[in-house]
């Protein structure tokens, strides 16, 4: 019998047709776009994300490119990210003419290392060629970033920061999710996710009421918005008045009416899938590399499980061969990539980044994941002879 990568259906069952209800419910209120269910979720995922504001948008991309352009990054800008991370953090800096900057990450946890971001920040400014604005911190596989010492570099040189918590939203250090240290967190609801929805989207989050005021305009088309009609007369709708350049990019009602939903019982989720995490590690410790390192004090929400070995691809043949799914994420790294290689990357290069391409594998994860499913995964593992 196959295992799933990441088993859906599993939570769709388990959560007994009330997911069925609410779109239901929202088709047949027929606000479907921007209905009431947005406004109801953006309200909870604020709570639970520790927020002022929660906006929810068309995916996690969006999410990105959102405050970007709310804080008028341009040409001659630089943002500075890791490249061992999906192309969605790097790929929207160049929409707005600015320049990526690859940061080398952590060996422990493959987030941004912070050392490296400041000799990254100093050789940016010691070319002169590009003036640093923003850094944007992956929760890379699920795990919160070190965001204390990438805060603290970012205070010293004036930068904004941005959380990108697509794979890790709901993570946290010492009971408090990014948002406590970033300007901005976002996030992504693609299927996947531990948070996913049953189609596309995203959200960003913020305590800054200016900023949310200006990406609530920018993801409806410039639409003014309260800041913007204070001694001003306009008696029509808002959307018909265009106070910048903004773009399409809504969170459908049927989504939002999924994700309430998948809200409810996300807490949860969480505690089930570090005890999938822990069992996983007692279990592969002698047989691999390198098990997943979470930082006492931290909880990941596990996105992936992701393990390092000697002889990685000789062990993904074994495994497919035994019927358990792997995936490896990521073969290539951003700065080595034909899209991204002509863009500056951190002084010194990224070796951990480098060095790891090649070692890391990730395996089954899911909140569902039952004790036999994750005992033939291992025993898989463990029969590799390679």
């Amino acid at each position: 019998m196959s295992i799933p990568f990441i088993d859906l259906q599993a939570q769709r069952l388990r959560l007994g047709g009330r997911i069925e209800a609410a779109v239901q419910a929202a088709v047949e209120g027929g606000a479907w776009v921007m209905g009431p269910q947005v406004r109801e979720f953006e309200t909870a995922l604020a709570d639970f994300g520790q927020a002022k504001h929660a906006l929810g948008c068309a995916n996690g991309t969006d999410a990105l490119a959102l405050p970007l352009m709310a804080w008028g990054i341009g040409r001659g800008d630089a943002v500075f990210v890791p490249s061992f991370t999906f192309a969605a953090t790097a790929e929207i800096v160049p929409w707005f003419d600015a320049e990526p900057v690859f940061v080398d990450v952590d060996a422990d946890t493959y987030n941004m290392d912070p050392e490296a971001l400041e000799r990254a920040i100093a050789a940016i400014k010691a070319e002169g060629r590009l003036t640093p604005r923003v850094v944007i911190a992956v929760d890379l596989f699920g795990q919160p970033a070190d965001y204390p010492a990438i805060k603290a570099v970012c205070d010293r040189h004036g930068l904004k920061l941005i959380s990108d918590s697509a794979q890790g939203f709901g993570c946290t250090l010492g009971g408090d999710h990014p948002l406590k240290w970033a300007d901005i967190t976002t996030t992504s609801f693609f299927p996947a996710k531990p948070l996913g929805c049953y189609g596309d989207g995203g959200a960003v989050l913020t305590d800054d009421d200016e900023l949310a005021q200006l990406i609530d305009s920018i993801r409806v088309h410039g639409k003014a918005v309260a800041v913007d009609l204070k001694d001003r007369t306009f008696d029509h709708d808002p959307k018909y008045l265009n106070m910048r350049i903004g773009l399409n990019s809504r969170l459908d009602t049927i989504q939002a009416a999924v994700l309430i939903e998948k809200l409810k019982v996300f807490g949860e989720e969480i505690e089930m899938r570090n005890r999938v995490a822990a069992r996983y590690n007692d279990a592969l410790r002698p047989h691999v590399a390198k098990v997943p390192d979470v930082p006492e004090g931290n909880v990941s929400n596990w996105a992936q499980y992701t393990i390092e070995h000697d002889d990685r691809d000789a062990l993904a043949a074994h495994l497919k061969a035994e019927g358990v799914p792997t995936a490896v994420y990521y073969p290539i790294p951003l700065h080595l990539q034909p899209a991204y290689e002509a863009y500056p990357r951190g002084d010194g290069g990224l070796p951990v980044t480098e060095r790891i391409k090649d070692r890391v594998i990730s395996l089954p994860m899911h909140a569902d994941l039952d004790e036999a499913t994750q005992d033939r995964i291992v025993a898989a593992v463990a029969s590799f002879a390679g």
